[in-house]
């Protein structure tokens, strides 16, 4: 009998958490790893587009460890010793930093399993998150892409202002999907579906996923801005983002054919904003904002690269992670040969 009501309360704790109805103690069942996010105040949030879930997990790493640069060489044979793998059965998905202690989390596929690896500012410390009897809490995504579209139900997400802002495919007609998820959690709806034109295709799409994107104010309006594949940069307001609406974003510019943007993020440097956008083909490109909010939609297949302009850095080559360190500097994963290094940067 004891044994029975054991599994009950395991079950119901379990189920009450995928409701999003609380947090919950315990190991969370993720089976896959895409996307990393931050709260000011430590807490994770893991995008597992197998489980077309999201989990909050409190990290309790909330004590700033410094100041210091983060330089790791080999930071993937660093990571494959500390969960003991091999090199090549090591996959790094995605890189962000806890903006309440300055240390970084690394996302992995460890063969076809998921983990995520914490390196400690200043001492540089390789370890396996803690990941037992960790508080966490789980939203469910309502009506994720199914089929080929399942690798893609969670792309990008941001935390801000008290909201997760999640991207990715939906089994919607507009299958290119934006949802702002109130945290604490209670439930994720069906999201607003994404219309584009893009120029270097010249035509309309909604199916195509928002590959990586920022919050960024324009005015007096938070704005998405948002990259995709071939590379499109495209303006949507969050106020649109409600449940079921369909949302006109507005192309900007059209930044290269042959090319996935991978990372974006959004800095100020001598009074001036800039995003910075890693790729996969097109190097690191740095885009000044100021004229964002002028700038008109492209609505016919311009030259290509069109429309708002950018600068090559070409002082930064084969980038592949992107995120802020600080006001000042970032953190990038670099490819180092046969493997990678994670490096501090000042931000051009």
């Amino acid at each position: 009998m004891r044994s029975l009501l054991l599994a009950a309360a395991v079950l119901f704790t379990a189920v009450a958490s995928a409701r999003g109805e609380g947090p919950t103690k315990g190991t969370p069942p993720i089976k896959s790893i895409s996307a990393l996010a931050f709260a000011p105040d430590g807490t994770l949030f893991v995008g597992d587009p197998q489980s077309a879930a999201v989990f909050a997990i409190d990290t309790g790493d909330k004590k700033m460890a410094g100041t210091q640069p983060v330089n790791v060489e080999r930071v993937d044979a660093k990571i494959a010793a500390a969960v003991g793998a091999m090199e090549k059965d090591v996959r790094i998905t995605d890189v962000k930093v806890n903006p309440a202690s300055g240390n970084v989390y690394v996302a992995i596929a460890r063969g076809q399993e998921p983990a995520i690896v914490k390196i400690t500012r200043g001492a540089g410390e390789v370890a396996p998150m803690v990941m037992k009897d960790v508080s966490y809490s789980t939203v469910k995504i309502p009506n994720p892409a199914m089929g080929k579209g399942a690798t893609t139900v969670i792309t990008s997400m941001s935390f801000t202002d008290g909201k997760l802002i999640v991207a990715g495919l939906s089994n919607e007609e507009f299958a290119s999907t934006l949802r702002v998820i109130p945290y604490p959690f209670k439930d994720a709806d069906k999201g607003a579906g994404i219309e584009i034109f893009h120029g270097a295709h010249n035509k309309i799409e909604t199916q195509a996923p928002i590959r990586t994107f920022v919050t960024y104010k324009i005015g007096k309006e938070e704005n998405i801005m948002a990259a995709y594949t071939c590379t499109p940069l495209v303006k949507i307001p969050v106020s649109e983002l409600k449940a079921g609406a369909k949302v006109k974003g507005t192309t900007i510019a059209e930044l290269g054919n042959g090319n996935q943007p991978i990372d974006m993020i959004a800095y100020s440097k001598d009074g001036k904003d800039y995003l910075l956008i890693i790729n996969s083909a097109r190097g690191v490109m740095k885009v000044p904002t100021a004229e964002f909010g002028t700038a008109p939609a492209i609505t016919t297949k311009p030259s290509v690269p069109g429309g708002v302009g950018y600068e090559s850095v070409t002082a930064l080559k084969d980038v592949m992670q992107l995120d802020k360190l600080d006001a000042e500097r970032g953190i990038i994963l670099v490819k180092n040969g046969t493997g990678f290094d994670l490096k501090t940067i000042q931000l051009p």
